[in-house]
């Protein structure tokens, strides 16, 4: 294992001296989530006589991540799944032995639908987010009117944008491909995502990689063209996604938290652990104030903030007010996701792909649906199938405000339009997420770089999660893992005799 060079110079500019050598420094990690418990993981993991703390408000690790099992289906409340295409989260399961419990996307269904008038249409083989790589498929796509294949194709000569002024995700969008192309597939793809509107969403902040496409080769269809040759399609070709990169735990996200929380040392977990305050002691270090039953104070010699940013912004109310006012801009959407157990034969569709995603243009009070039990082994009995359908978005404004039994309502009247299912559901569950997702809004960029440049000079503190630099699961575990590193160095432990030490142990 190598250890990520990516310690900043603030982080060794601010080392502390080293404490007594018979006293162990104490790191406090707030938040239980996947990020906190990566920062753990990465601290006992690269130097194991550190103390480390890990104090979570709740009765459970794991934040959003959350399996249950009811009437012999296994449930997500959160993410189903994570991709691969970064390192870091297949690094961390294999350093954890957690490797052979990750099973892949059915290999044979490895296509999506977006609604199109009521029905679902499968989306065009190729075409990933905003980046078609074939042509033909765009071509014979029942999606697109005669002129909104066109405007597609005039993409290909749209010039480079110069100005320095930042774009939307929806601005950039239309700007290269047309209206048509983004309201009927680009939206409903970005929306499923975001769960929210991407005339909101900054493109540098989401999708950066479609900028420097374009800065590179004048074109996104040029771009894909160049990166993705034309081949056969082979068991499906990808639509709308990179299903062929993304992985599940067999046994569900819960277990992968297990799998992390269990190599942490007896103690570490502090389960029912609300934190408070958070102050800077007037020596080095600082102070926790803690809630919940157990009310006290924690002083520690540095802590890792791994809750939202609104949480962490209450919590550091008094440490900076510059940073308390940026963290607080950070906005995040709500939704609701209803779990659906069917008999398979009350299904008329048939279910010949992964899910679904649903344009703001078809003025549905849903943003997308997953085929569970199609797209992973072991998620719905023998001849029933699972279906995950995420509530809310542009056109339901107030989900926070519905009745469970109305969020099952209308997801089980949709699905009957769009799937063609008669009867009703055999089981179902719902897990509602106030702030469940970060809105990367324009100059979020900036905001971030104001609130590190804050917490560059409070030795001691580090600020992790999917608020700053990315909203997916592999983003969270790096988020994390830098943080540990971080605080390791200021904490005057050479890292990289610790990882040494990793790869000869």
């Amino acid at each position: 294992m190598v250890l990520r060079n990516n310690l900043s110079t603030t982080a060794v500019n601010r080392t502390r001296a080293r404490r007594p050598t018979d006293r162990k420094p104490l790191v406090a990690i707030v938040g239980g989530g996947i990020t906190g418990l990566a920062a753990a993981h990465r601290l006992v993991e690269l130097e194991p006589s550190i103390q480390v703390k890990l104090l979570e408000a709740g009765p459970r690790l794991g934040g959003v991540l959350d399996s249950v099992t009811q009437d012999g289906f296994l449930l997500e409340c959160g993410a189903d799944n994570f991709i691969t295409s970064s390192p870091e989260i297949i690094d961390l399961c294999r350093r954890i032995g957690f490797e052979d419990q990750l099973a892949r996307t059915n290999p044979s269904l490895r296509q999506a639908f977006v609604v199109n008038k009521g029905k679902l249409c499968k989306i065009p083989q190729g075409f990933v987010v905003m980046a078609p790589s074939k042509i033909w498929p765009m071509i014979t796509t029942p999606i697109l009117s005669p002129l909104g294949k066109l405007r597609l194709a005039w993409e290909y000569f749209v010039r480079t944008k110069t100005e320095k002024t930042e774009e939307s995700l929806a601005e950039f969008s239309k700007r290269r491909f047309g209206r048509e192309v983004y309201e009927h597939l680009i939206q409903p793809l970005v929306g499923s995502i975001y769960a929210t509107d991407p005339d909101q969403l900054s493109l540098k902040a989401t999708l950066p990689q479609f900028i420097e496409i374009e800065r590179e080769h004048g074109s996104l269809v040029r771009g894909a063209l160049r990166q993705h040759p034309r081949q056969p399609a082979q068991n499906g070709a990808n639509s709308g996604a990179p299903y062929s990169l993304f992985v599940a735990p067999r046994g569900g996200m819960s277990t992968f938290v297990e799998a992390i929380s269990v190599e942490l040392p007896e103690g570490t977990i502090q389960l029912n652990s609300p934190v408070e305050h958070i102050t800077k002691s007037s020596s080095n270090g600082w102070y926790l104030s803690l809630g919940g039953d157990q009310r006290r104070s924690l002083k520690v010699d540095a802590v890792i903030v791994a809750t939202p940013a609104t949480y962490a912004a209450e919590m550091l109310s008094s440490v900076d007010h510059e940073m308390i006012l940026q963290l607080r801009t950070i906005s995040y959407s709500s939704s609701a996701i209803v779990s659906l157990g069917y008999l398979r034969e009350q299904i008329a569709h048939p279910l010949d792909g992964l899910g679904f995603v649903v344009p703001s243009v078809e003025c549905r009070k849903i943003l997308s649906g997953t085929f569970s039990s199609i797209k992973y082994p072991g998620r719905a009995p023998e001849g029933h199938v699972l279906i995950r359908v995420f509530v809310g978005g542009p056109n339901l404004s107030d989900i926070c405000s519905l009745s469970d039994k109305k969020l099952c309502t209308i997801a089980t009247d949709e699905l009957r339009q769009l799937l063609a299912i008669h009867g009703q559901p055999t089981t179902h569950h719902i897990s509602r997420h106030a702030t469940g997702m970060p809105q990367y809004r324009l100059r979020h960029g900036d905001v971030v770089k104001k609130i590190e440049s804050r917490t560059a000079n409070l030795a001691g503190l580090e600020l992790a999660g999917n608020s700053y630099h990315g909203v997916g699961i592999p983003n969270c575990i790096q988020s994390g893992e830098q943080a540990a590193e971080r605080v390791l160095v200021e904490l005057g432990v050479s890292t990289t005799k610790a990882a040494n030490r990793q790869l000869t142990g």
